[in-house]
Formats: C-alpha cells, structure tokens, sequence
C-alpha cells in the first residue's frame, strides 16, 4: 500500500461519501419546487405540506453535501498536487464558477425559503425553491465539466510543462461534458423519485395520510419514469462517445479482448485478466455491440483489450462487472416504473408492488455509486486521459500522513452516512405534520 494507492483509495471513499447526499438533492429540489408550484396554482394546502414534509430531508442532505463536498476539492492540493499544478489552469476555473456562481445561487435562496415562509408572496417562495434547484443542477453541470475534461480533455494547449485553457467554450460546450452531465443527473432524478416513492408505499400500506402520499408517489412516479426513460438514451449516447474517445474503457466495460467487427456482446460470462480471455460465455449476440457503440452499424470496429499494452489497460474486472450490474438496475427502474404508471390510479390494490417499492429505495445509490467506479477505474491508469498518468499526479506526502486522514476521512464520514440515514428514516417514519386549518384558505392569485 503506497501512497498512490491510499491516496487513490481516500478520494474514492470521499467521493463515495460525497455522492451518497447530492444526488437526492439534484432530483428532490426539482420535485419540490413543482409541488410547491401547485400549491400557488391551485392554493391546496396539501401541496404546501408536502413541500415543508420532503423539504425536510432535502435540507439534510443540502448540508451534508456542502459538508462533505468542502474537503473533497481541497485533497486536490494535499494529495494530489502535482495534478493540480499541470491542469489548475483548466480545472481550476471550472471549479471557480462553480463555487462563485451556482453554489452562492443555491445558498442564497435556500436561506430565504427556510426563513421567509410567512414573509414574502408565496409566488416569490415558489421562485425561490425553483432558484435552488437550479442552482444545485448547475453546480452539478460545472463539477460535471470538470470531470468530463479529465475523461476527453479539449480546449487547452501544453506549456512550459502545464496544460493552459485556449478555448473555453469548447471545454464546456464538449460532447462528453453534455452527456456526462445528463446521465448523472437524470441518474440522480431517479434516485430522488425512487426514495420519494419508496416512503410513499411504506405509509400507503399503513393507510397514513393516504391522500398525501398517493400524491406524492404519482409526482415521484411520473418524474422517475421520465428520468428512467431518457438515462437510457443517454447511456447508449454515451457509450458512442466513450467508444470515440476511451476505447480502453469500452473494452474493459464489455471485456472484449480481440479488436473486430461485429464484435458481439456476451450476456454472461466472467473475466480472465490474467489469461486475457473470458469464462462461461453464454448467450453471445452477434454485432450488437457493434451496433451499440455506433450509430447503428454493426460492422463497426470495435477495438479490443489485447490492442493496448497492458500497462495502458484499466481494470477489467471491477469495471466489467461494475458496468454490467448498473445497465441492470437502470433496466430494472425503467420496467418498475411502467409497471407504477399502469397501476398509478389504484396503487393501493398493489400492496406487494408497494412493498417492492420500500426494497427499491437503496438500489439508485448502489447504481450511481457504480456508474462512478465504471467512469474513474475505466480512465485508468489516466488522470487525465491520454495526457497525464495517475502515478504522476500524486503528491510527495509521508505514508503515514495518508493513512491518518484515510482513516479520519472514513470514520467522520462513516459517521455522517449514518446520521443522515438515521434522520432519513426519522423524518420518513413520522410523516407530515398535521393540516392546519389556516392553511386550506386559498392563495391570492
């Protein structure tokens, strides 16, 4: 264990930690501010109620993301700082915007629609919470960018030994920074519908607040059918360009080891990286990879492991087995949530689809967490693909001083997982507060 890898190992862990909060926010944001867009429109009190119950755990999970994600930029200078010095031009002010623009956007206005119900126009709070979830959308879309670059790096140029940003707009504009950026977060709009949906079902079997729950799930439900939808057209999108611009990656996804036209896909098997072959292959369809990496042509040149050195080749299995269980669980969100929008009317009459929906609640985390790991272990061995190497990127820190802030990190965040979990299933368990009758008087249009 050198300080490479611990130092690989504490930026996954905190990346890992980091995730587990923002993405409920990118899609619970959004779901609140269309609730409480409702509330204004039709002057329900029911709508405001679900916007104050969801709001709840929105604002953990806020707090927990700035929490965690303050420490996971700085590791950029203490860990990895030569990494920092080649591409701080670039990266640098992607990050910059991100922290000066959309992050103050979010802050500013979520400080108002906590503190000001009772004194602004309820158009204006409205506003508010759409502001916020724009903002936490746009801090996604620059941190997205930025990783996006060290995936397909364009728009810079190489000099006196760093790399310089020529064009900006093409580092932002880039096919990989868009898709990146729509895969993740329409990912992360599913885990918010899933988790909304999931505590719907656990107090619609209890008969709790039976009207507000049944609202609340047919909002989540049509917004998580919507994102399981179009992650999936993203995702072969992205496959086409990841195909363009990291054919390492693309084998190692598929373990593909022959470079060929009509190159098959291969349902099951298992990886043999060390004999360069695989095992058990079962259930082989003729060029469909092929035809997935490209436009639809399946006599397209799919290149194989073997034609890179072996040094170049990012791991095959982790990133093979990772890639195959997220492109089930994503099949398996767009097939539960048609089945959702065929009994949305009568959801009651469903108590075992209810109950599946209460197991389906962690099963977007573990997808996105792996989507994470096919995206990063697939680069390897590049930091910035094609341009700079991991190796060369770490800093020249003491093993022992890794060791104490990977253990620190692992227990303070451990504990923060837990807490924000804890409160998840506190908050979730106890339901709405209770309809006050002021509240069913309408609102003045």
């Amino acid at each position: 264990m050198d300080v490479l890898m611990l130092s690989r190992l504490q930026f996954a862990a905190t990346t890992f930690f980091h995730f587990l909060f923002v993405p409920l926010t990118l899609g619970l944001g959004i779901l609140m501010a269309v609730m409480e867009t409702q509330y204004v429109r039709t002057g329900q009190a029911i709508y405001k109620r679900m916007v104050k119950f969801w709001g709840k755990i929105f604002l953990l999970n806020f707090a927990l993301g700035v929490v965690t994600g303050i420490p996971l930029e700085f590791q950029f200078g203490t860990n990895w700082s030569r990494y920092s010095e080649f591409v701080g031009d670039v990266f640098g002010s992607i990050l910059a915007i991100e922290a000066s623009v959309a992050f103050f956007l979010e802050s500013t206005f979520i400080g108002i629609w906590i503190f000001a119900w009772d004194r602004i126009s309820p158009r204006f709070h409205a506003a508010c919470m759409w502001f916020i979830a724009i903002g936490t959308n746009i801090s996604a879309f620059w941190i997205l960018v930025a990783n996006a670059w060290m995936q397909n790096p364009v728009g810079y140029t190489v000099r006196n030994g760093r790399a310089e940003l020529v064009d900006f707009g093409a580092v932002v504009t880039s096919q990989s920074a868009i898709l990146e950026f729509m895969h993740t977060v329409l990912g992360s709009y599913i885990l918010a519908a899933f988790l909304v949906m999931g505590i719907s079902a656990w107090h619609l079997l209890r008969k709790n607040e039976v009207e507000f729950f049944t609202k609340s799930f047919q909002y989540a439900l049509i917004f998580g059918l919507f994102a399981s939808v179009l992650t999936a057209g993203t995702g072969h999108l992205s496959g086409i360009k990841v195909h363009e611009t990291q054919p390492a990656k693309l084998a190692a996804m598929e373990a593909l080891w022959e470079t060929t036209d009509y190159a098959p896909m291969t349902l099951i098997m298992w990886p043999d990286p060390e004999n360069e072959t695989n095992h058990w292959e079962f259930l082989e369809i003729p060029g469909l990879l092929s035809i997935l990496a490209s436009e639809g042509d399946p006599s397209t040149v799919v290149r194989g492991l073997k034609d890179f050195p072996p040094e170049d080749r990012p791991p095959v299995t982790l990133t093979w087995l990772s890639f195959r269980i997220m492109v089930g669980l994503g099949t398996l969100f767009l097939i539960v949530s048609v089945i959702g929008w065929i009994w949305r009317r009568n959801l009651r009459n469903h108590p075992r689809f209810l109950k599946l929906m209460i197991w389906m609640i962690p099963l977007p985390y573990l997808a996105l967490e792996l989507g994470w790991i096919v995206t990063e272990v697939g680069r390897q061995p590049w930091i910035v693909y094609g341009l700079m190497r991991t190796r060369d990127a770490v800093s020249t820190v003491p093993l022992p001083d890794v060791w104490v802030s990977f253990v620190g990190f692992i227990l303070v965040y451990g504990l923060l997982g837990i807490l924000d979990f804890a409160l998840i299933y506190r908050i979730a368990k106890r339901g709405p507060e209770p309809a006050q009758e002021l509240e069913s008087a309408a609102v003045e249009k």
